[in-house]
């Protein structure tokens, strides 16, 4: 990209022209920030040196680029953080979905359909007006696509501050929120950054099923059941089994008793409400499925990137810590001869489980 220059003026009249865009194409809300996340690069050196990101590689390749938005895209000189509400439900029926145990649990983000697709497309139709009105704009358009430090530039950006989770929480809408960047070659006016407002609650913290927050504002990855059912390709240690419940893909616990999403707001769009009755489907349906069912059922859906086999590994656990029943101990053996390894012997595991008291 080539810098471009903008007097106050301009850069004032483009930004109410950037409000009023982002709000006409779904979003909640829109900050700017600078580029200097010096702070934030010190406390992911720090997480990395701790290997409290488990397996994912990916977070120390690309050198700076992360944390430094002009070495990822050359010329920037500002971040707009834009913010896209997707919560499909009231929290009482995720709750709800917890506390029957032959239910199977999906983060909420993964009921409806993949939400890069649908914010790319936003952010790169409110960057095309940002272009009509400033013919030397250039940009890039992220979402959870890219060496991109999100959730530091959202909470420089006054989209809402770093809970004890490590999640944004924002006074009106909580967290149940995505998160989408634009890149861009000129300065704007930076939005005010919020004070945090956690306090001394910690039911976070408290309510974490595996003890990931490890401190406050600290979370090992390789201890999260999000981790552990999405981004880990292996085995899921035995001694977090019996913790991750009927959570079959994601976890929002520290989400769902968090004090401030109280005030979160139902989702507009109606890509991110539940599809295939994901948020009532029970263990034995799920872990029923055969591959071509589960590719085509989540055709456009988050889900599908872990594949066919994952989905059966969660699936499989799940059941071993589902109540004893011939129905869900039948439905894993119906499974043990599995050709996949891994898949086997956590259907094992779940057999031992549900015959433990028989």
């Amino acid at each position: 990209m080539t810098q471009a220059t903008l007097t106050a003026t301009q850069a004032d009249r483009l930004l109410r022209k950037i409000r009023h865009g982002a709000k006409a194409l779904g979003f909640a809300d829109v900050g700017v920030s600078n580029i200097d996340l010096s702070q934030a690069e010190q406390r992911l050196l720090d997480w990395l040196g701790k290997g409290f990101h488990g397996s994912m590689s990916y977070m120390q390749h690309h050198g700076v680029k992360r944390t430094r938005p002009e070495k990822l895209v050359p010329d920037t000189l500002s971040v707009l953080s834009l913010r896209m509400d997707y919560l499909p439900e009231g929290m009482d029926t995720a709750i709800s979905v917890l506390n029957t145990p032959d239910l199977a649990y999906v983060s909420r983000y993964a009921l409806g359909r993949d939400y890069h697709k649908l914010i790319r497309k936003r952010l790169a139709q409110l960057a095309q007006i940002i272009q009509q009105e400033l013919e030397t704009c250039e940009y890039r358009v992220f979402t959870d696509s890219a060496p991109v430090m999100e959730k530091p530039i959202a909470s420089k950006a006054g989209l809402g501050w770093v809970g004890k989770h490590s999640n944004i929480l924002n006074r009106e809408a909580g967290s149940w929120f995505f998160l989408g960047e634009i890149y861009l070659n000129f300065k704007l006016p930076e939005s005010p950054a919020v004070e945090g407002h956690c306090g001394e609650c910690t039911a976070c913290i408290d309510v974490c099923p595996t003890r990931a927050i490890v401190e406050p504002y600290v979370v090992d990855a390789s201890l999260c059941i999000s981790y552990l059912t999405i981004e880990n390709s292996g085995d899921i240690p035995l001694d977090l089994r019996k913790s991750m419940g009927n959570r079959i893909y994601g976890c929002d616990d520290c989400q769902l008793f968090c004090p401030w999403n109280r005030f979160a707001s139902i989702a507009q769009q109606d890509d991110f409400k539940s599809r295939h009755a994901l948020d009532s489907s029970r263990l034995n349906e799920l872990f029923s499925w055969d591959e071509a069912t589960f590719l085509k059922r989540f055709e456009g859906s988050p889900i599908r990137r872990i594949g066919y086999q994952s989905w059966l590994r969660n699936i499989a656990v799940a059941l071993g810590n589902a109540p004893r029943t011939e129905q869900h101990l039948q439905a894993l053996l119906a499974r043990q001869d599995h050709p996949d390894e891994r898949v086997r012997s956590h259907i094992r595991w779940a057999i031992e489980e549900q015959t433990a008291a028989c």
